[in-house]
């Protein structure tokens, strides 16, 4: 076996994808039955739309149901604030296009399925590593079938910010600090309702509206560690701020029953400090978890494993040892761009999302147009878009 990725979310995804086009032989493993589960994240930005054009798969993801978002825009009680436009970006894709995961992964592995040597396995759980001669050699799973084992060349742990995998092999992600949490909810959407998906910001408040088409994915912003206080009043603590944000929904919120209803994302910065062991690889957020802000998760992830792939495939085609050097070689590629968006999500966090949930800042005072800055013109569309260090696919189909 030439490789065994723990995690099928993007970034496991993409790169089984990845190297069982380059003629990998390549097994993923899902500890899921699917991959519906709701209120992760799906913003796909110009740079993994460009990817999914250079491995021929953007037809069929604009085939989805989406929508694009062309304009940031930001709702304060003064009105409506253009934060950036991405219309001006070079390239072919000027939008970021709201997709769920779920069809995100589902056209990933149903790609990589078309390849001989990919092999999804679902309801499997990675839950410890095999160790030989001082390097990782496999890992070992279970299924509802009982306990297995995976030997490879490379095992990669793309199982998420709360990996298991990275834990058995003694790496220590070092935890960035984030001042808030996410209470994400959905309620139904009207004819009549704004079009677009915005931020909707006041003192003491914050909220992300995104347009589902049918129904309103709603994430609503609580200070760290608030959930339990805010759910020991009742679910008219959530209910009011609601209201009070977005009174045209005030009518449907008792679509919101309980907390039953709620799913809480608690938010988590951190990185690793060494992604690697001999034989082993975290890639994604095993490797670096990242804020909401700016929705870029995903397409780190991406950015990732399209790294990976272009740097790992060859040797793992030729079946060779992947020396430690090589892995540090990615790492060493992608710990800039983590860094630079990390520490660009820590400055919104300290200078914007803390102070306005904490009452210290009032947004309404803000231009009603940030695009007219030239700075922010130039730079917050290309950041947001494209990323510090956009990947782009250079590994051969076999």
């Amino acid at each position: 076996m030439g490789c065994v990725i723990a995690g099928g979310g993007p970034a496991g995804a993409m790169l089984a994808l990845l190297l069982a086009r380059s003629g990998v032989e390549v097994t993923l493993l899902e500890k899921h039955g699917d991959f519906l589960r709701d209120f992760r994240g799906d913003t796909i930005h110009p740079s993994t739309l460009q990817v999914l054009d250079e491995l021929g798969l953007v037809r069929e993801f604009l085939k989805l149901p989406h929508r694009k978002a062309y304009d940031l825009n930001l709702v304060t009680d003064g009105g409506d604030v253009r934060i950036a436009t991405l219309r001006r970006l070079p390239g072919a894709y000027r939008y970021i296009a709201f997709v769920p995961q779920w069809d995100f992964l589902d056209l990933i592995t149903s790609a990589a399925g078309r390849y001989p040597g990919f092999r999804l396995l679902m309801n499997a759980e990675a839950y410890d590593l095999i160790r030989e001669g001082g390097a990782v050699r496999g890992l070992r799973y279970r299924d509802p079938s009982g306990e297995h084992e995976i030997r490879a060349a490379l095992t990669v742990a793309a199982d998420g910010r709360h990996s298991v995998l990275r834990g058995r092999a003694g790496l220590v992600p070092r935890d960035l600090g984030a001042p808030m949490d996410v209470v994400w909810f959905r309620l139904p959407r009207e004819a009549g309702d704004r079009d677009d998906t915005f931020l909707r910001i006041s003192p003491g408040h914050m909220m992300v509206a995104i347009n589902r088409e049918s129904y309103w994915q709603l994430a609503y912003l609580i200070l760290k560690g608030g959930y339990d206080e805010m759910a020991a009043r009742g679910i008219d603590a959530l209910r009011r701020p609601v209201a009070t944000l977005l009174p045209w929904l005030t009518d449907r919120l008792q679509g919101l029953g309980s907390y039953d209803d709620v799913s809480v994302l608690t938010v988590t910065i951190n990185r690793l400090r060494r992604w690697h062991r001999p034989g082993f690889l975290c890639v994604g957020d095993a490797a670096h978890a990242m804020s909401p802000v700016f929705g870029v998760g995903i397409n780190l992830a991406v950015q990732d494993a399209v790294a990976a792939a272009n740097l790992l495939a060859a040797p793992l085609r030729a079946g060779a040892p992947i020396p430690e050097a090589t892995l540090h070689r990615l790492q060493r590629r992608r710990m800039p761009p983590t860094v630079v968006t990390q520490t660009a999500q820590r400055v919104v966090q300290s200078l914007v999302i803390g102070p306005a949930l904490r009452r210290r800042i009032d947004p309404s005072r803000l231009p009603r147009d940030l695009t007219r800055i030239p700075l922010l013109n130039r730079v917050a569309p290309r950041f947001v878009g494209h990323g510090v260090r956009p990947e782009h696919v250079t590994v051969k189909e076999l």
